[in-house]
């Protein structure tokens, strides 16, 4: 049986010898990258001490984790992550499918391919560019908003950045500028791969174009939305760091309504220096969005099978 096995195993290699060659730099990255690192999750554990070293340091349990969930701010900043990042999902996952029907509805591949690259490229701007073009809107004395467009509605100026009601509105609209492109690209292409004769037997039938979308369109491309959607649930109590902090300018006085627990801990690891207690942010941001996964799927499951993830 071992023999079999092996030569089982040899024959696999040399039948998929040239994929796996290709499979390899990947493999390779997530080695390093993700698997490699890992280890460092005994630092949520340790009481760090650079003089004795990560292995050498004392163990203190549970108690880097006591800062993040005793503080006053725990539940704001909870509050704050799942509530932006599920609101991100909502509104890109909506955003993003309704841009991938219209952009199908485009019968010149001229205007087709200038419109994805026009959407696309928000995605591609670095956080810190998009956080100026931010600022050029909000910005009290010389942003677009107080100079042009408050005027012209016969509205009062307003200094943006020291104004906590209004974040709640304008993060949910630029991380929608800066990545519903992207997302629209992928249902693009999952659109694209549909057969036609769904949709001709649907014209035949009198469909009009929203009966279309919504009978044979969405059904068909649910697997990618289920897809796309787990991968953003397991993220859920991760946020994106350069929109809080950046786009915000770091402004203290909106932090009711913008402080999150990647800031949060940022903001902490700056003035206390503890890694320990970032290193626990980490790991339960991890543990929270692996259990997330597994119960969503887990939910999928029971209503359709063939579109749960695994």
């Amino acid at each position: 049986m071992t023999t079999m096995s092996y030569s089982s195993i040899r024959k696999f290699f040399r039948k998929y010898k040239v994929l796996l060659l290709m499979l390899l730099p990947g493999f390779i990255y997530l080695l390093v990258n993700n698997y490699m690192p890992m280890f460092g999750v005994i630092i949520a554990f340790k009481n760090i001490n650079y003089a004795k070293g990560i292995w050498g340091s004392d163990w203190v349990g549970f108690k880097n984790f006591e800062f993040l969930f005793q503080t006053k701010d725990a539940f704001i900043i909870t509050r704050n992550t799942l509530l932006y990042n599920f609101s991100f999902i909502v509104i890109n996952l909506v955003g993003a499918v309704t841009l991938a029907a219209l952009l199908n509805e485009l019968k010149s591949k001229l205007a087709a391919r200038l419109y994805q690259a026009i959407i696309l490229l928000p995605y591609l701007f670095s956080t810190v560019i998009v956080s100026y073009l931010v600022f050029a809107f909000l910005s009290a004395d010389y942003g677009y908003l107080n100079q042009r467009i408050l005027p012209w509605l016969g509205l009062e100026q307003m200094n943006w950045y020291n104004e906590p009601k209004v974040w709640p509105y304008i993060l949910p609209l630029v991380n929608t500028w800066k990545n519903v492109g992207y997302l629209s690209i992928i249902y693009l292409a999952a659109i694209l791969g549909l057969d036609k004769e769904y949709y001709e037997a649907a014209v035949i039938d009198g469909a009009n174009k929203w009966q279309q979308f919504r009978k044979i369109t969405i059904p068909l491309i649910t697997p990618v939305i289920v897809v796309m959607t787990l991968m953003q649930i397991g993220r859920i109590f991760y946020s994106d760091f350069g929109l809080f902090y950046q786009v915000t300018m770091n402004s203290g006085s909106i932090l009711q309504t913008t402080n999150v627990i990647d800031t949060y801990v940022y903001r902490a690891l700056m003035q206390l220096g503890d890694i320990g207690m970032s290193s626990a942010a980490g790991l339960f941001q991890s543990t929270v969005g692996f259990v997330l996964i597994f119960t969503v799927n887990f939910l999928v499951r029971k209503i359709s099978k063939e579109n749960a993830l695994f």
